[in-house]
C-alpha cells in the first residue's frame, strides 16, 4: 500500500518534480521513497511496507529495464500468479507482488488485470512501446487522478501532488460541487477540482505519443429482470458465499505484517473479524469507535463481539469537539468537500491503529452494497408497494418499521410518513426511483448557493447526467439490482471508499482490505435472486443464512443500524473552535463566493442554537464548512480572505 506520482511528456526537470510530488503524499508511505525517469516518462513512490519487506522498493523494473512500475495497492492472488508463471519458466528476483504485475503485463500486455485479484491503481512504463498504462482496480478502492498540461500527463495516487506540477493550479468547479449537494461526490471523471480527473473504477488509461485513450476492462451487471433465471438452490447458495468470503478474507489476510480488524459491532464486520480470528495464528487485534451519544454508539455490541471471538480489542472515543478538532485534517486528507461528518471518526481510528503498530485492517466495507443491507433498499421496496396503492392509510406505517433508530417517525400520521417518504409521488419506471428522496433531501442544500454560482450552473441537473451514464441495460433489471448498481457504481467509490475509506486510513499510512469487495464475490452475489438479499424487509437474508454459526445471536439478527456521527451539533457549544466562527461567518462566505451570506448566516445561528435535527440543515451546515474549508486549503481563498478583512 502505497502512494505514487509520474508524467508522460516532456518535463524540464523530472527527478526535481518527481520529489515535490512524493512529498506531498509522504503520509501514503512512510517507509521508504524512489524515483525513476526515462527520456518522455517519470516515476515517483512512496512505500508503506507490507509484503515483500526486504526486497519490494518502487519503482520497480524488469529485468531487461525496459518495463516499470508505480503501484499502489495489493494484488491479494500474487502467490497463485507467482506460481503460475514459474511454471511457463519465469524467474521472479524479489518476494513481492509488484513484480508479478510486470510479468504477466510482459505476457499479457494490458490485458493483465483481468486476472488480477486485489486493490490497486498503477501507472507502468513501457519502454519498448513508449506508451504509460494506467490502471485502477475494479470496485475504485485504490484512487488515481490526472491532468494534461501542455501536451503532457500527470498523474497521481492524490491531487496534492499534482498541484505541484508548475500551471496546475486549485480551482473549484461549480458541476462537481453540484453534484456533491446532490449525489455526494462527483461523478467520475469529474473531481472538485477543475480540470483534474480521476480514473473511473475498472478503467485503463494508454498514453503514447498519439494521445491518451480509456477504456473500461469490467462492468458490474445483473441479470435481466425478465429472463429465466438458472435454479438457485438458498443451501447450496448460501454454502457457496461462505466458501468464496473465507477464502477472500484468506487471501486478504497475505502480508509480512500483523493484519488487524475493524469491529463495529454490526453484522459485516463482526463476520470479517469471525473469520479472520481463526486465520490469524498470532491472535486477532480489533479496533472501534465509540461515541458520547445513545444514538450513534455501538460499544454494547462491540464489547460483545469482541468478547466472543477473544480479541485483542482496543476504541477511541469519539467526544464531543473531537470531530471539529480534526475536520480540516479530514477535509484536506479527503481532497473534496462532504456533507456528512462521518469520515472524522475513522480519521481518528486509523490513528489508533497506527499508534498500536499495525499497518493492515480488514474491514466489513462492500457488504451492504454487494447483499443490500442498506436502508434506501427497503424504503424503495415499501415506497412501490405504497406506490401501487397511494391512497392506502395502512402501507405508510411499513416505514416505522425501517427506521427503529429515529423514535421522531413513531408518532406520525400515515400523511405525514407518506409525504416525508415521498410515498406514491415517483413514477415507478424512474431509473432513480430509489434514490429519489435521498436525491431531493440532499438537493434542498442547494439553497444555500450564491446567486453567481446558480447562474454558472443554470439549466444543469446532476441527476439527469447520472441517468445519463446508466448502461443500456439498466431499465432491464430488477428495482433491487438497479438501487444496487447505484450504490455500488456511484456512491461507494466515489464517497464511501473514498472519503471514509482509503483517504482517512492512509492519512495514518493504514491499508483497509475489503472482503466483500473480492470481484469474484461481487460477481456471484450480482447473479443471486433479489429475494434472496432482501426477504420481505430483511436486509442481507442469504449473508445472514451464510455465517450464522459464527456470531451470536444478538449480532447475527441485528436490524442494520447505519454507521453516523453527530453532525452540526459537532462544531457549536461549549468550546467551539475560532475556525468555525471564520469560516461560517459572513466575510468568509462572501470571500469564497459560493454560498449566500445571509442565509448561512442564519442557518449558522439556527445550528447554534440548538442542535440541527433535520437532515436538510445538518447537510447544509456540514457541506458548507467543509467547502469553506477546501477552498481555504487549496485555494488560499476565503478565511484567509475574511481574516485579512
Amino acid at each position: 500500500m502505497c502512494g505514487f506520482g509520474g508524467y508522460f511528456g516532456s518535463v524540464p526537470d523530472g527527478r526535481a518534480l518527481l520529489e515535490k510530488m512524493t512529498v506531498a503524499i509522504a503520509h501514503r508511505g512512510p517507509d521508504e521513497h524512489g524515483a525513476f525517469t526515462a527520456p518522455q516518462a517519470g516515476l515517483g513512490h512512496v512505500r508503506l511496507s507490507i509484503v515483500g519487506l526486504g526486497d519490494g522498493q518502487q519503482p520497480m523494473s524488469d529485468a531487461t529495464g525496459e518495463l516499470t512500475i508505480a503501484f499502489n495497492g495489493e494484488i491479494f492472488n500474487y502467490v497463485e500468479l507467482r506460481d503460475e508463471l514459474r511454471t511457463r519458466g519465469r524467474r521472479f528476483r524479489t518476494s513481492s507482488d509488484t513484480e508479478v504485475i510486470l510479468h504477466l503485463y510482459d505476457e499479457m500486455g494490458e490485458d493483465c488485470v483481468s486476472r488480477l485479484n486485489g486493490d490497486f491503481a498503477f501507472a507502468l512504463w513501457d519502454n519498448r512501446r513508449r506508451r504509460m498504462l494506467l490502471a485502477r482496480d475494479r470496485m475504485g478502492v485504490r484512487p488515481l487522478f490526472y491532468a494534461m498540461r501542455a501536451g503532457t500527463l500527470y498523474f497521481a495516487s492524490e491531487v496534492k501532488a499534482l498541484l505541484q506540477v508548475p500551471g496546475i493550479p486549485a480551482e473549484i468547479d461549480p458541476i462537481a460541487l453540484d453534484q456533491i449537494f446532490t449525489l455526494w461526490a462527483p461523478i467520475a471523471p469529474r473531481t472538485p477540482f477543475k480540470d483534474i480527473f480521476e480514473l473511473e473504477p475498472a478503467s485503463l488509461m494508454v498514453a503514447d505519443d498519439r494521445g491518451a485513450a480509456t477504456r473500461t476492462y469490467w462492468n458490474l451487471a445483473f441479470p435481466e429482470r425478465d429472463a429465466r433465471s438458472r435454479d438457485i438452490d438458498e443451501g447450496e447458495a448460501a454454502e457457496e458465499l461462505r466458501a468464496l468470503l473465507t477464502d477472500a478474507t484468506r487471501i486478504r489476510m497475505r502480508a509480512d505484517v500483523p493484519v488487524g480488524a475493524y469491529l463495529s459491532g454490526g453484522l459485516d464486520s463482526s463476520i470479517v473479524s469471525a473469520l479472520a480470528v481463526g486465520m490469524a495464528p498470532q491472535g486477532l487485534r480489533t479496533f472501534s469507535v465509540t461515541f458520547d451519544s445513545a444514538e450513534h454508539d455501538e460499544s454494547a455490541f462491540q464489547h460483545e463481539m469482541a468478547a466472543a471471538l477473544g480479541t485483542d480489542h482496543r476504541a477511541v472515543a469519539c467526544h464531543a469537539g473531537d470531530i471539529a478538532k480534526v475536520f480540516p485534517d479530514v477535509i484536506r486528507f479527503a481532497e473534496r468537500p462532504v456533507l456528512r461528518t462521518a469520515p472524522a471518526p475513522l480519521y481518528q481510528l486509523s490513528g489508533l491503529v497506527r499508534d498500536s503498530g499495525l499497518k493492515v485492517v480488514l474491514t466489513g466495507e462492500g457488504a451492504d452494497e454487494v447483499f443490500a443491507g442498506y436502508d434506501i433498499f427497503k424504503e424503495a421496496r415499501v415506497r412501490r408497494f405504497c406506490g401501487r396503492q397511494p391512497g392506502s392509510q395502512i402501507r405508510p406505517h411499513l416505514f416505522r418499521k425501517l427506521y427503529p433508530y429515529l423514535p421522531g417517525l413513531k408518532q406520525q400520521s400515515s400523511e405525514y410518513l407518506a409525504a416525508f417518504f415521498g410515498a406514491g409521488n415517483d413514477p415507478l419506471d424512474d431509473p432513480l426511483f430509489s434514490h429519489r428522496p435521498r436525491l431531493k433531501g440532499t438537493a434542498a442544500t442547494k439553497m444555500f448557493f450564491s446567486g453567481d454560482l446558480r447562474a454558472k450552473l443554470a439549466g444543469y441537473d446532476a441527476a439527469d447526467e447520472l441517468i445519463g451514464r446508466l448502461p443500456e441495460a439498466f431499465g432491464r433489471w430488477h428495482p433491487l439490482h438497479q438501487a444496487q448498481y447505484l450504490e455500488s457504481r456511484f456512491l461507494l467509490p466515489g464517497y464511501i471508499l473514498s472519503s471514509q475509506g482509503d483517504r482517512m486510513a492512509m492519512a495514518h499510512g493504514v491499508e483497509g482490505r475489503f472482503p466483500f469487495l473480492d470481484h469474484r464475490l461481487v460477481e456471484f452475489a450480482a447473479e443471486l435472486p433479489p429475494e434472496m438479499k432482501l426477504k420481505g424487509l430483511v436486509e442481507k437474508h442469504i449473508l445472514r443464512e451464510a455465517t450464522k454459526d459464527l456470531l451470536p445471536p444478538s449480532i447475527g439478527k441485528r436490524t442494520k443500524q447505519p454507521y453516523r456521527a453527530p453532525d452540526s451539533h459537532s462544531f457549536s457549544g461549549r468550546g467551539e473552535l475560532d475556525y468555525v466562527r471564520t469560516a461560517m461567518g459572513e466575510e468568509a462566505i462572501a470571500a469564497g463566493g459560493l454560498f449566500n451570506p445571509s442565509a448561512v448566516t442564519k442557518l449558522y445561528e439556527k445550528c447554534r442554537a440548538r442542535p440541527a435535527s433535520g437532515f436538510r440543515d445538518n447537510a447544509a451546515f456540514v457541506g458548507i464548512l467543509s467547502t469553506q474549508l477546501w477552498l481555504q486549503t487549496f485555494t488560499g481563498t476565503s478565511i484567509r480572505a475574511a481574516e485579512a478583512a
